[in-house]
């Protein structure tokens, strides 16, 4: 496979791009090699510069449920385009695609649209603080959230569970506030409250999908409900990469755990830039303008994103079924993998939730950012890099998630665990 284009613009964007791209994981340092400069997408593939084409797991990191230039979508932008780019006003659209998400979830009366996952949560955590007037947060070790200050933590020393900034520019002023605590593991949470009483919000992915994908278990879930109740504080769930994507419904078909604040995006763009947070009206309306909290943005809403998200949703609620078929194939993908990497003696964890799926090279099953460190992550990078020079394009890290489109069809699957057939038993080889 020819990839010189590629190479030769990698080059050059690092001459004017810190580390030649605009979001770190994109230049492939954990899997090696060059990262491929995309000139287009359609249906099920990318193709690069190069004129290679791959089938796509990755999807923009989540929001394509329904493959690279769906026409729906595709149409409602143009058409939205033609009207206008961006108003700095109120549009109807906005109302209603907030309609359309409200009405999904019992404990959601209201949500506040912004530009990206990060401003989501950054917001949702203000409001949480606002709302409580209290100033600290719990987080989980190996969830990302954005990358503003407060959750660039790593962990503390010794039994105090405090962070420290994970990144310089951050000050350790701005995280003395966060705690982290363990996924999937009640006791860790429970330490926290015990070294503050002033905890404004626990906040989690549900679904985690930046440590690979770790479903949060019900039991644990459910005591973390009680806990914030029992301490008069707020749960968010985060699901800017989970909401629309393992579900209709997000994680809440995998729970009965309703959090106070929810957090979205990617699907709900449809593929544009946006994000969005949501609550009950009780929470919400101490939003500014109704309340003192402040949140505002001037591309907020902004009506070529909010028409590619209605277009995006309604064709979800027209179909929901959809997600039935999507695990479907999902489960097929990685049990194919388990099986090939088991005839060539090498071990496999996978998960699955819905349109979205992990694969580990790891010993044992995979519970919290811990066990996903043990990971193998050689073996990641030369699987993902014969995979790739094979025409399949995974996410670009062993702590990723990818996934399902509708227009990846069975006979793709198929193919790429052939595909996948030959490269296990490479792997086997040392070849």
């Amino acid at each position: 496979m020819n990839t010189q284009k590629s190479q030769n613009a990698f080059k050059e964007a690092k001459k004017v791009i810190p580390g030649g791209v605009d979001s770190p994981v994109r230049a492939f340092k954990s899997v090696g090699g060059t990262p491929i400069f995309i000139e287009k997408g359609e249906g099920a593939y990318l193709q690069d510069i190069d004129g290679n084409k791959y089938i796509d797991f990755l999807q923009s990191w989540g929001p394509l449920i329904f493959g690279h230039c769906d026409q729906d979508i595709e149409k409602a932008v143009i058409k939205a385009v033609q009207k206008g780019l961006s108003f700095g006003a109120p549009t109807t659209v906005e109302t209603e695609l907030a309609k359309e998400i409200c009405e999904l979830f019992d404990d959601i009366d209201k949500i506040r649209f912004v530009s990206s996952g990060t401003e989501a949560v950054m917001s949702a955590i203000r409001l949480a603080r606002g709302y409580t007037r209290r100033d600290d947060i719990v987080k989980f070790e190996g969830c990302y959230h954005g990358h503003s200050d407060s959750l660039l933590v790593q962990a503390g020393s010794g039994a105090v569970t405090f962070g420290s900034p994970s990144s310089p520019g951050v000050p350790a002023d701005f995280t003395k506030h966060t705690l982290l605590a363990k996924y999937n593991d009640i006791k860790s949470v429970e330490k926290c409250f015990q070294n503050s009483n002033n905890i404004a919000c626990v906040i989690i992915e549900p679904i985690a999908g930046n440590m690979g994908l770790i479903p949060a278990e019900e039991e644990f879930l459910q005591s973390l409900r009680e806990l914030c109740n029992k301490n008069g504080t707020l749960l968010i769930f985060d699901e800017v990469m989970s909401g629309f994507r393992a579900s209709i419904k997000g994680s809440r078909k995998f729970t009965k755990v309703n959090p106070d604040i929810v957090t979205f995006g990617k699907v709900i763009g449809g593929g544009m830039p946006v994000g969005a947070f949501a609550s009950s009206a009780k929470i919400m309306n101490e939003l500014s303008p109704d309340g003192p909290i402040y949140q505002a943005g001037t591309l907020s809403g902004n009506p070529v994103a909010m028409n590619a998200g209605l277009a995006s949703i309604k064709k979800i609620k027209n179909n929901p079924r959809i997600y039935d078929e999507l695990e479907k194939k999902a489960i097929k993908l990685t049990e194919g993998f388990k099986e090939y990497a088991k005839d060539n003696d090498i071990t496999l964890q996978t998960s699955v939730r819905g349109s979205m799926f992990s694969f580990f090279f790891n010993e044992n099953p995979v519970k919290n950012f811990d066990d996903a460190l043990k990971s193998d992550t050689k073996m990641f990078a030369s699987f993902h890099s014969k995979m790739l020079q094979n025409g399949v394009y995974f996410a670009c890290s062993q702590f990723e998630t990818n996934f399902i489109s509708t227009v990846i069809d069975n006979n793709t699957i198929e193919n790429v665990l052939n595909i996948s057939k030959k490269i296990f038993n490479e792997l086997k080889n040392g070849r």
